[in-house]
């Protein structure tokens, strides 16, 4: 239903994961019986997960926990792993900035040049550990960088950026745009592109022969863009858009063609929403940066935190307080749906008597804002439960070891 905004100008109602609820339908179902795998190309999942290709997430060893636990990582290959061999050392650079020259520093870090041998070198090691390997690169750069990623032994390639469409237009006869429809059909491994946020793109994308379409613009944790650029769909109507679009493009072609929810997801409810609302995956990254293991060192930033002339991005502090299985797949010891997101998948699942994710993707959901506060008064007076609003709040803030306290955490969710 459109809105009149003002004389000669109408827009749709848009609704985020707090807006809506899942409705229980007639049967329950015992979580056991609960499929959640899913498949992307020839590769079948346990968990339809992917860690995000952000340098505070995904390192090549928690690519090798994350594939072990059943998901998927996706390691960049413009980021501080393939710029620098003693990547470490340049995360905790990145850990003890003051808050008021993080991004500026990030754009100095982040301005070294990428260099080839590494990225051979990061996807064999992610290769040994005996894991599916994914990897992403912009449009910009693929082609200069795709055939090495393939020689060294990608299995899928993730070509991502703040938006990507099917149709890029270029006055600048130099930089010659990237033909997606083209190149995606020339690369010999599943290939899944985005973010997108609507229908008619999200269909154009899948139209290329991507397996997979990514879900989202300005949801996560630690992006800006809807504040530097004014543009984003909400994600609960951005992910029902896109899977409208998968039917189409499924009655067009035959193809199924996956829809990876981005950003946003906070919970194992927030998880649950997106698969409801019609997609088939998730990828997160501000969950996993809590994690023990995360390279990011108790601190979290976009791939657009670093840009050279308009960041898009900030850098977010976050609660270690647990380890990536323990996040993943339980056990948890917290009560406000941030440990075993997996878990808590499941479990909605079966409480609503779905079997398997193309099920639950046809499940009710009804418009319900007051989810979130109603006879909640006292978790948050008290600030525990969903009154905690998730254990990616904050952590307190320490001193760095340069006597300036460690940035808060801002969300712009």
């Amino acid at each position: 239903m459109e809105i009149e905004i003002g004389r000669g100008k109408k827009a749709r109602r848009a609704y985020g994961f707090d807006d809506i609820a899942i409705v229980p339908s007639r049967r329950t179902r015992d979580p056991d019986d609960v499929d959640i795998s899913w498949k992307l190309g020839d590769y079948r999942f346990d968990l339809p997960l992917l860690a995000s290709a952000m340098d505070g997430v995904v390192s090549p060893t928690t690519a090798g926990i994350v594939g072990r636990l059943g998901g998927l990582a996706v390691l960049n290959l413009e980021g501080i792993f393939t710029r620098y061999e003693d990547a470490e050392a340049q995360l905790e650079r990145i850990a003890h900035l003051p808050k008021d020259v993080a991004t500026r520093e990030m754009q100095e870090i982040y301005s070294a040049p990428i260099q080839p041998e590494l990225i051979a070198q990061r996807i064999r090691e992610i290769k040994d550990q005996g894991v599916v390997v994914a990897a992403s690169l912009t449009p910009q750069r693929v082609r200069k960088h795709y055939e090495l990623a393939l020689e060294a032994g990608l299995d899928i390639l993730v070509i991502q950026g703040t938006v990507v469409s099917a149709e890029h237009v270029s006055a600048d006869e130099t930089r010659p745009p990237l033909n997606l429809k083209e190149f995606t059909r020339e690369v010999p491994v599943p290939v899944i592109v985005g973010g997108c946020a609507s229908y008619h793109t999200g269909l154009h994308l899948m139209r290329t022969g991507a397996a997979g379409v990514l879900v989202g613009v300005g949801p996560g944790a630690a992006c800006t863009t809807r504040g530097v650029l004014g543009i984003g769909v909400p994600q609960a109507t951005a992910i029902a858009d896109v899977a409208a679009a998968r039917s189409q493009h499924m009655l067009e072609t035959g193809e199924y063609c996956q829809v990876i929810a981005d950003g946003g997801m906070r919970t194992g409810g927030d998880v649950s929403k997106a698969i409801a609302c019609g997609a088939d995956a998730v990828m997160i990254a501000s969950p996993l940066a809590r994690a023990h293991e995360a390279p990011g060192q108790g601190f979290h930033w976009g791939m657009a935190t670093f840009h050279a002339t308009l960041p898009r991005g900030a850098r977010v502090a976050t609660l270690q307080n647990g380890t990536l299985e323990e996040i993943l797949i339980g056990p948890a010891r917290e009560n406000d749906g941030t440990f075993n997101l997996m878990g808590g998948l499941r479990t909605s699942m079966a409480t609503c008597g779905y079997q398997d994710i193309a099920e639950f993707n046809r499940a009710e959901l009804m418009i319900a804002p007051s989810l979130q506060t109603e006879g909640k008064q006292l978790q948050t007076a008290q600030g525990i439960g969903m009154g905690a609003r998730g254990a990616a709040a904050p952590a307190p803030a320490p001193s760095n070891g340069h006597g300036t306290p460690k940035a808060p955490a801002l969300s712009e969710n």
